[in-house]
Formats: structure tokens, sequence, C-alpha cells
């Protein structure tokens, strides 16, 4: 096998990959970013092939909150994510906020699963009213409407009436609302251990076995 033809196998994601090991993420402009760069990291390490999108606002909260660097530009940070978590170069697939082209924005490539982590009220607002105004929107449209799992790790405190009403809507079409609200039954000795234990209650509802955190009488 040449070369080219090494690397071009190597891009592909094999043929055993299952439809339940791809899953996309989509992080969003509340504060949180950890969230959603652990539990990308995670998938990674579990095989999976994950879609990234990063909404505008979510580059601003990424630079304020962490010492990450995300470029701008979609291949670029596709290409600093497969350095990043040591991925295989078919394992993560980064698409613009209007890439109306990419797989998830189409019912027949809609994500078998589907995170927005973390998710901002405008974001909530905007997937519960169907507002599909940028590929995040869409994928998660996508994913209501083909029946598919999709779980908003909603970061925001207090509620108003309106919010709560979206939340509703959302449980009632399908998707699951978990708030990022860690627990400290875990006796968490940093802030790394409050993020994985969210990061484990997502992986736990994608179905994934995780090692972060025991289960409750472990």
């Amino acid at each position: 096998m040449s070369h080219s033809e090494t690397t071009l196998a190597s891009s592909k994601a094999p043929s055993s990959l299952s439809a339940d090991q791809r899953v996309t993420v989509a992080l969003t402009g509340a504060s949180g970013a950890q969230y959603g760069i652990r539990l990308i990291e995670c998938l990674v390490a579990l095989g999976c092939e994950v879609s990234v999108m990063v909404s505008k606002a979510a580059q601003v909260v990424i630079a304020t909150e962490t010492e990450e660097s995300f470029p701008s530009a979609s291949d670029k940070l596709q290409a600093y994510l497969v350095e990043r978590f040591k991925a295989e170069s078919w394992q993560i697939k980064v698409y613009g906020r209007e890439n109306w082209m990419a797989p998830v924005a189409s019912g027949s490539g809609a994500p078998h699963k589907m995170v927005v982590c973390p998710c901002s009220t405008g974001t909530l607002s905007a997937i519960a009213t169907a507002a599909s105004n940028n590929l995040i929107e869409r994928a998660a449209d996508v994913a209501l409407k083909e029946r598919r799992q999709l779980i908003l790790v909603h970061r925001e405190a207090p509620y108003h009436e309106v919010h709560l009403q979206h939340m509703l809507t959302l449980t009632r079409m399908g998707a699951l609302v978990m708030p990022a609200s860690p627990g400290f039954y875990h006796n968490p000795q940093s802030i790394e251990d409050m993020v994985d234990f969210i990061v484990a209650r997502i992986l736990d509802q994608l179905g994934f076995e995780q090692k972060l955190m025991p289960k409750w009488g472990e």
C-alpha cells in the first residue's frame, strides 16, 4: 500500500464502528466549556467518531475560561483537536456554523447521539422553537425530528418561566435536559473532579462504560 493510500485509509472510520459510536458534540456560549472539552476527550478515548461544532460565543468563553487556544477556522480546529487528544485522524470532524452540507444537517445523516455541552440559554430557546439559524441548532432539530438522542447540558442559574417552559417543551419532544449541577457526595478534590462528575453522567446517558466516577453503591 502506498503512503497516500495509507493516509486515506487512516482518515476513514473503521467498518466495525457502530452508529452508536458516532456522537455529535456542540459547544455553545455558556460558561462551562471545560465540560464539553473533557467530553470530547473521553469520547475519543472510547474510540468514538466525534462531530464537533463550536459557536462564536463558545470561542470567546473558551478563551476566557481555559488555557485552550481554539483556532477559528474549522480545518485548523480539527487538526488542533486531533493533536490535542492524540486522536486518529478519522475520530474528529469539525463543522462550521454555516456548513449546511455537513452530514448532521440532514435527516439522512442525522447524529444518533448529540450533546450540546455547555448549552446556552439562547441555544436552548432556539432548539425549543426549531429556529435552525445555524448548524448547531439545525443538527439538534434534526436529532429531534429523527427521534435520536439529544442531551442539553444547560449551564445557567437561576431560571425564569420561559427557560423552564423551553426545558419542558424539549423534554416532551424527547430531549434530555441535564443542567451542569455537579454533586459533592464523591468528595471532589479539584475542579477537574467536578467536571468529571458531569461528564460521567453524560457518558452514562449515552450508554458508554466510564471509569470517571463510580456508580452509587459501588
